[in-house]
This record gives C-alpha cells, sequence and structure tokens, in this order.
C-alpha cells in the first residue's frame, strides 16, 4: 500500500540498510533490525537519542542480534529510558530484554487496547500482530515529557494505526519519532477492531498543525517537509473513501469486490491489508450514516448506500 505516485517525497534515505549505526543529527542515531519483508521495508527503524544518557526508542521484535547490535552502539552511555511507540510485535517486544540488560524503565504506549468491543463472533484481525505482554513501567499521556541532560522528548498520542499509537517529539532538533503514525516509503494500515479510521484522520489533522521539521519513522527513511507530506496522506485518505462510497454506490456490496475494483495491479502480498484498510473506511462510512450495513460492519458483511 504506497502512497500516492505524484506526491514527490523528500527523503533523506530512500531504503536505509538494516544493521548500520547510522548519524541522522547531532543527537539521533537509527539501527534498522534485520526484520524486512513487505510490510516492515528494509526492518524497524530502533532510534538512539542522545549522547552519554540515550533514550532508545522502539527496540523492534524480539531478536538476539539486534539485541547485540543495539548493545554494542549504547556502549559505555547509560540508558535513560527505552520508548515504545505502539504495541505491534516489530516494535515492541525487545524492550525487555533490553530493560534487563541495561535496567532502564520502558516507557510510552500502554498496553494493547481495541478501538472498541468485539462483535458477536469477531476476532481481532491483527492479534497475532500486537506484542500481548507489552506492560510498561510508565505509560505516557499526550503531552508527557522525558527530560535528558540537553533534550526532551515529549509524547503526542497519535491513536489511529493502534489506538495506543505515540509519536514522540524532540523539540530541540524540531523533529519527531513518528512510529507506524506516518511513514514516507507506505501508507499505514489501519485495522479494525484494533485500529480505527476516524481516530486516524484526525490524529493526521492533529499532526498536520505542527510546525515540524523532519519526521523519523518506524520504517524507512527520514522526511522532510512532513506537514506537505501528511497533507498530502489525507487527501490521499479521502480520495479512498470516495473511491470506496463510489462503488457502494454502484452496488458493488463486499470488501473483496471492492478492492478488486480499486487497487488495480496490487501486489498479491499486500492484498489483505488492502482488505483491511477499505474496511477501516467502511466502519467509518458507517459511523458517519454514509453507508450501511446488516448488523454490525464486519469484514463479511454486504454493505449498501444509504
Amino acid at each position: 500500500m504506497t502512497t500516492p505516485a505524484s506526491v514527490e517525497i523528500p527523503l533523506d534515505q530512500a531504503a536505509p540498510q538494516a544493521g548500520l549505526v547510522e548519524t541522522l543529527s547531532p543527537r539521533v542515531r537509527r539501527l534498522i533490525a534485520p526484520n524486512g519483508g513487505p510490510f516492515t521495508f528494509t526492518g524497524t527503524c530502533t532510534y538512539l537519542v542522545g549522547a552519554r544518557k540515550l533514550v532508545v526508542i522502539d527496540p523492534g521484535p524480539d531478536h538476539g542480534g539486534h539485541l547485540a547490535s543495539l548493545m554494542a552502539a549504547i556502549g559505555d552511555a547509560e540508558v535513560a529510558a527505552i520508548l515504545v511507540t505502539h504495541t505491534h510485535r516489530d516494535h515492541a517486544p525487545l524492550a525487555r530484554a533490553l530493560a534487563r540488560a541495561t535496567g532502564a524503565p520502558v516507557m510510552g504506549c500502554g498496553p494493547h487496547v481495541a478501538a472498541r468491543a468485539l462483535a458477536v463472533g469477531e476476532t481481532s484481525t491483527m492479534e497475532g500482530s500486537n506484542d500481548l505482554a507489552h506492560q510498561p513501567q510508565r505509560i505516557l499521556k499526550d503531552g508527557d515529557k522525558i527530560e535528558v541532560e540537553d533534550f526532551d522528548l515529549v509524547a503526542i498520542a497519535t491513536p489511529g494505526h493502534t489506538m495506543n499509537h505515540l509519536a514522540f517529539a524532540l523539540p530541540q532538533e524540531g523533529s519527531v519519532f513518528s512510529g507506524d503514525h506516518v511513514m514516507a516509503w507506505s501508507t499505514s494500515i489501519v485495522a479494525p477492531p484494533d485500529g480505527a479510521m476516524g481516530p486516524y484522520m484526525a490524529s493526521l489533522a492533529k499532526m498536520l498543525a505542527r510546525e515540524d521539521a523532519v519526521y523519523w519513522p518506524g520504517h524507512g527513511g527520514g522526511l522532510r517537509e512532513p506537514q506537505r507530506f501528511v497533507r498530502a496522506l489525507i487527501a490521499h485518505r479521502r480520495q479512498r473513501e470516495n473511491s470506496i462510497l463510489a462503488q457502494v454506490r454502484q452496488g458493488t456490496s463486499s470488501i473483496p469486490a471492492i478492492v478488486a475494483a480499486i487497487y488495480t495491479g496490487l501486489d498479491p502480498r499486500l492484498k489483505g491489508a488492502a482488505a483491511l484498510s477499505v474496511y477501516a473506511h467502511l466502519e467509518d462510512l458507517v459511523a458517519k450514516g454514509k453507508v450501511g450495513c446488516e448488523g454490525p460492519p464486519l469484514p463479511g458483511a454486504s454493505y449498501h448506500e444509504l
């Protein structure tokens, strides 16, 4: 699920490599986990912020080799905190091993929570992707600040991709660690009932109102001129919603049929993700009173115009 081809992406590096410790700014280094794939690009970006005292953001998957690389990059520095943006398994699990190795507290997002109660017979579409063992020592709320020597990290609540998703601002550099909320290499998956399109769009609008200079995302290269790109993401999502609504008005009633109609030339490996995106939009359209269905909006429901 890629960003619109018409959007020029001002990247620092389009395809950063796993296993390399890269200096991105005076305070920020990046080490990418070896878990590349169709949903993770070249792998999960782990960030080390600071020098003598560090904060590690998104340690990544439970991978011994990545832990060893992280410990080598940390060296003699003190790890003041381990921050996690959200509880997907490619971001959170290694936090526990890193905490044991460094003695640092795990902070950031709270435990996994669904966007809504499950309907009768419904199962979580992304349950296998969630780190259900995540239990941080401190849950950060919107605006909470971590102060470490010459820099601060400020939590920004950005629910939607997951309902516990946080981004972290670094005011001293005008940058934001955007997790999976905004990435330049791909659009973010929003998968009900774990995520929800309404909160995701509201979170994009929230980020658009900020004046940050660069985003460091959970996957892929850094993003300059982020407001411009977030504006394009919002337009892309609105266009997708309009396309789905047009298909429903034409009588296309099932999610697989809508996916086939609007995702032409899609990589077969991403059809499941496309179906989840359509589902998220339909759920939001039902909530807005623009689309109806028999019973609750579920993946197998038949949808119609209201």
